[in-house]
């Protein structure tokens, strides 16, 4: 570490990473509110004789059809871009100070207004004149945004569009209903005239024109994402891993979660020095790192700098979930980042633990339970597995999963057999005869059963734990078939911590529960309204997610708990890292279901990173 020796306020503070500059918050602001208002201007003609005239009269493309449909564009691109500009993105600077010239040409094009074309160039001048401060570099981007675009500029110029139809009422012919101006707003955006009818040539025209405006936008926007050159998130290469797991062999010990940190779809940086490293992945804008630095505690300064550095380059909100308290102290000291407590880690000490007592009389009874029905375990080593029981247990673990997509992100290694992670442990449930059915555990029923069960032969459950340095196993995932007995996940924990001592396993970290002492606090004598308060939130909240359960079934098991903390810029930044959050875990997905010819590209699976021989080698340098 750095001696404990605060860092100077100046760079503590661009330490901080991406908080957008004064002026880049002002621009994206500025063009929030003139899009709007060149969207007003160009859609109602009302707003344009009203007291609010005055400031209509000097926006870019106000009057006439043609100068309603570009003051329309003009005011849906400022939009889209606002956002960019707030984050400092270069390419978003490009299209505004592209844009901002078009609107003041249009003024003197079609109006001969100079005071239209001074605005449009007002807004263009901090632009140029602070075009350093808009240097940020794009973001992760894939083939369904374009996808996701098409929805959204459909649906927002569907919405304007019937706006921009009824904006007339005096000079509608008839008395058309809503069916016919949906329809005519839908035929506008392709360019054919619908069934409205309006009096006044001019009035037709600047409808056609402005819905003829929207469905081109809609057209061009999504084109442009759809062909446009891919940025993919970076992954981790075959030399990160190296690098990483010579890192772990050396320091794992330190971090219950330091393995995941091999997780193929991370990022990664390195200290200066190589001897520390953060991994982390882009999600929505959420540069988001897990667990503690890799490496050499007193290189975790360089890494966090170095991670700092990207998340400032590309304008990325910085956050760290789930490292430790001594984890948390380093980022907060070298970042000026705050840190709060997100829950707790359940650690089993295995030397200390037994199933006999009264607080384990639960436990015991289940496990018993579950023996007598005839099942069996095994606690192995990944490497003294056969490559055909692997296989088959790749083939259960996938077919058991309760959900489309594989979840985890900060405690799960999204792959299971990889011959570079022979170290890990698997531990399996069998149950070897079948009875008749409707026998208890004997033949299973329902999802699952059939030819399905019959594929996994005797195989019922299977939890997998990766290595915590060279005495420690951490779990990764718990599978088990749906038909089968319940307990079984407790029977193979138990089953883990029995083989422990002979596979030179002291301590087995479990899952971690989210707002343990909160949950635990506020069931006891004494808690406070708030207290019970928040508890009864997160019991309800427990119905979606496993926030109680979890934390109920870790307590089984009487462990220690370790408290983990989520490492954050500022409070406002909270409810976007926690849908960031939400979907690296798995638990939210944002991403719409592509066609096949917008889908990304992906490159040939690489089943590891390394031979056997060069994982040994790694291991032995």
């Amino acid at each position: 570490m750095s001696g404990g020796v605060p860092k100077p306020a100046g760079i503590r503070r661009w330490l901080r990473g991406p908080r957008p500059a004064a002026v880049p918050l002002l621009v994206g602001r500025a063009s929030t509110l003139v899009g709007l208002l060149d969207i007003a201007a160009g859609v109602f003609p009302g707003f344009r004789r009203s007291r609010m005239h005055a400031l209509a009269e000097v926006l870019p493309g106000a009057f006439g059809p043609f100068a309603a449909a570009l003051s329309l564009s003009a005011g849906v691109l400022l939009l889209l871009l606002a956002h960019g500009l707030k984050r400092r993105k270069r390419r978003a600077w490009r299209a505004a100070v592209a844009l901002l010239p078009v609107g003041a040409l249009a003024q003197l094009s079609y109006r001969h207004s100079l005071a239209g074309a001074l605005i449009s160039l007002a807004l263009l001048a901090p632009l140029l004149r602070h075009r350093s401060q808009f240097a940020a570099l794009p973001d992760p981007r894939s083939r369904w945004r374009a996808l996701a675009n098409f929805l959204l500029m459909s649906t927002g110029s569907l919405l304007l569009g019937l706006v921009i139809v009824s904006a007339h009422p005096h000079r509608v012919v008839g008395d058309p209903g809503l069916a016919d101006r949906l329809t005519h707003v839908l035929y506008g955006l392709f360019g054919v005239e619908g069934p409205v009818g309006y009096r006044g040539g001019a009035t037709s025209w600047t409808v056609a024109f402005s819905l003829g405006a929207l469905g081109l936008l809609t057209a061009v926007t999504t084109v442009y994402l759809a062909f446009r050159p891919e940025h993919p998130a970076a992954r981790l290469t075959g030399e990160d891993e190296t690098r990483l797991r010579a890192l772990l062999e050396r320091h794992g010990a330190r971090d219950s979660l330091g393995h995941f940190a091999l997780r193929r779809d991370k990022a990664v940086v390195f200290s200066p020095s190589g001897k520390a490293a953060v991994t982390y992945r882009v999600v929505s804008g959420v540069m988001l790192a897990s667990g503690d630095p890799i490496g050499d505690v007193e290189a975790w300064p360089g890494a966090i700098e170095r991670f700092m550095e990207v998340a400032r380059a590309h304008s990325w909100t910085p956050a760290v979930m789930g490292c430790s308290e001594t984890g948390g102290e380093v980022w907060t000291r070298e970042t000026g980042l705050d840190a709060l407590e997100l829950g707790d880690e359940a650690v089993v000490d295995v030397a200390g633990f037994s199933l006999s007592g009264r607080a384990m009389r639960n436990v015991r009874q289940m496990v018993n339970r579950i023996e007598r029905a005839g099942y069996e375990t095994r606690v192995r080593r990944v490497a003294d597995l056969g490559a055909a029981e692997l296989d088959r247990v790749r083939h259960a673990v996938d077919a058991w999963r309760g959900t489309d997509t594989e979840r985890g992100f900060s405690m799960a290694l999204g792959r299971i057999g990889d011959p570079a992670d022979g170290e890990c442990l698997i531990a399996t449930a069998h149950l070897a005869e079948t009875g008749p059915p409707g026998g208890q555990g004997r033949s299973p029923g329902g999802a699952g059963a059939g030819a399905d069960a019959d594929a996994y032969g005797d195989l019922k459950a299977v939890l997998h734990f990766v290595p915590w340095g060279r005495d420690g196993v951490s779990l990764d995932l718990m599978r088990r078939d749906r038909a089968a007995d319940p307990g079984l996940n407790e029977l193979l924990i138990v089953a883990a911590l029995r083989a422990a001592p002979r596979l030179g396993i002291a301590r087995v970290s479990l899952n971690f529960a989210m707002f343990r002492s909160a949950l635990a606090r506020g069931e006891k004598i004494g808690a406070g309204p708030v207290l019970r308060a928040w508890r009864g939130l997160l019991v309800f909240l427990s119905r979606w997610f496993q926030i109680e359960s979890l934390y109920r079934f870790n307590a089984k098991f009487r462990p220690r708990w370790e408290p983990r903390f989520v490492v954050y810029r500022a409070s406002a930044d909270l409810p976007r890292i926690g849908i960031a959050a939400l979907q690296a875990e798995g638990f939210l997905s944002l991403a719409p279901p592509l066609p096949r010819f917008l889908r990304r590209r992906r490159p040939p699976s690489r089943p590891c990173a390394h031979t056997v021989a060069d994982h040994h080698e790694v291991r032995a340098a």
